[in-house]
């Protein structure tokens, strides 16, 4: 497996709709390991592929050992309920925190890396993970939806509540 660069605001891909995969080969399961890895050197909790270079429907969250590792290929929201309010940062824009209101618990259909159709209920922390990751395959950032930046100190604060 290797760790791949990963790909920095203001980079074009980061603002494009991806394409939906197709193929489910080998070169797909690469791809989905890859992505796990560099998420995981990089101390993230979702990659998706537009922040390592790829304009596919692909991503990866783990937000801790209790929700395991999930890969999305093609994911898309079926339902929403509620709305939370908290702090994202994002690979792509490193040291750069805000605050982001998003649904509290959302129901996903996506398909697997054999491109089987699976749904997935998430609420609270994995929702928001979630959902950041399947914006960045429409294109869209966490900073066109944060009220407010934080600050570094502001974010040890929250770290510690």
């Amino acid at each position: 497996m290797a760790i791949l660069p990963i790909v920095l605001f203001p980079e074009k891909i980061l603002q494009q709709k991806c394409d939906k995969v197709t193929s489910f080969d080998k070169k797909l399961a690469k791809l989905l390991n890859n992505m796990y890895e560099t998420m995981v050197e990089a101390d993230g909790v979702g990659l998706a592929a537009p922040q390592v270079g790829i304009k596919k429907q692909v991503a990866v969250v783990e937000i801790d050992e209790d929700s395991g590792h999930l890969e999305l290929i093609n994911p898309e929201v079926l339902e929403t309920e509620g709305e939370q309010t908290g702090v994202e940062g994002c690979l792509s824009f490193p040291s750069l925190y805000g605050e982001v209101s998003r649904p509290y618990r959302i129901k996903v259909r996506a398909q697997d890396r054999k491109g089987s159709f699976f749904e997935i209920e998430a609420e609270d922390f994995l929702a928001r993970a979630l959902l950041h990751e399947i914006d960045h395959l429409q294109g869209v950032l966490f900073t066109s939806k944060v009220s407010r930046y934080i600050t570094e100190e502001e974010l040890e604060g929250y770290e510690e509540e």
